[in-house]
């Protein structure tokens, strides 16, 4: 499995050569987007690795399967 540091490294990297060719040819409006898509792709990726690094140390579940759990919560839920 890829590090968190080393995908956030290649990101920064592909935006930054995108970034450095718009600014060599002066389109302000280009460097502009990629400044915005660059922050909203590092935002979704680190959440996504907060995830992963969630389901990577879970312990495994006990006392029934998922199935069953979702159905409590249902039953839970209909009681409100």
């Amino acid at each position: 499995m890829r590090s968190r540091e080393r995908i956030l490294t290649n990101l920064e990297t592909i935006y930054r050569e995108s970034y450095d060719r718009a600014k060599e040819m002066g389109d302000a409006g280009r460097t502009i987007d990629l400044e915005s898509a660059y922050m909203r792709d590092q935002l979704m990726l680190e959440i996504l690795l907060d995830i992963r690094d969630l389901f990577s140390v879970a312990p495994a579940a006990s006392g029934g399967s998922a199935l069953e759990k979702l159905e409590a919560i249902r039953r839970l839920t209909k009681l409100r």
